[in-house]
């Protein structure tokens, strides 16, 4: 089962999303990766294998960025790889996403997709939705998510970054679970209980096909 945690705060994002990582990964994983939010880029590290080789790739780099996105990867689209870890980003880099699920017709978007010009880079059935928002963003975070879901077939949870909107974490589910919270630390959300507790015991359950945003100090739904 993979694992997501994403913050947006007033201090640095990493503590958390790798704190929330660790109490996930009873769920079971082949990889790990996260991506910040650095000025006006995204950073992104990633690693096959345990939570502990993601990190030493941070130990030497200095991770600021107070907006975030960590995920844990269980392999359902090929094999344990760097390249098929998550996060997943576009060919520009400019938006991020990890992604709980199962995106039963992604060969068939895949395919419409490279004739369009896009390139692939992973195996992963996650990067197919990566590459759907980046067709359908045309400044607009809200209507390219509705614009690519309305094309998955399958279950999904997505929690997504755009680089041109650095204070905001983006959110939507089918099927596969999203809880969320806002308390003094941020706001937070994760896909299993477990890694928000450690900060509070208030929570909901993000209800399915609506759109979450996650701002430092109110979220939207």
């Amino acid at each position: 089962m993979c694992g997501i945690t994403a913050i947006s705060a007033n201090k640095e994002a990493l503590p958390f999303l790798l704190q929330g990582l660790e109490k996930l990964e009873y769920r079971g994983y082949d990889s790990a990766g996260i991506t910040t939010i650095e000025g006006n880029h995204l950073f992104t590290k990633k690693a096959k294998g345990r939570l502990q080789n993601l990190k030493d790739l941070l130990k030497d780099e200095n991770v600021l960025g107070h907006v975030g996105i960590g995920h844990t990867r269980w392999a359902t689209h090929g094999i344990p790889s760097n390249l098929n870890s998550h996060p997943h980003t576009n060919n520009d880099e400019t938006i991020s996403l990890v992604h709980n699920g199962i995106i039963e017709n992604y060969r068939e978007l895949k395919e419409i997709l490279i004739l369009q010009g896009y390139q692939f880079h992973s195996e992963t059935d996650s990067e197919v939705a990566a590459a759907l928002l980046n067709h359908y963003y045309k400044g607009d975070p809200k209507e390219a998510i509705k614009k690519t879901v309305s094309k998955l077939k399958g279950t999904f949870a997505l929690v997504i970054l755009f680089e041109d909107q650095p204070d905001v974490i983006y959110s939507i589910r089918n099927v596969s679970p999203i809880v969320a919270t806002i308390c003094k630390e941020g706001a937070m959300l994760a896909s299993d209980l477990t890694a928000l507790c450690r900060f509070t015991n208030e929570y909901f359950v993000v209800p399915e096909y609506h759109i979450l945003e996650l701002h430092k100090d109110h979220v939207v739904l």
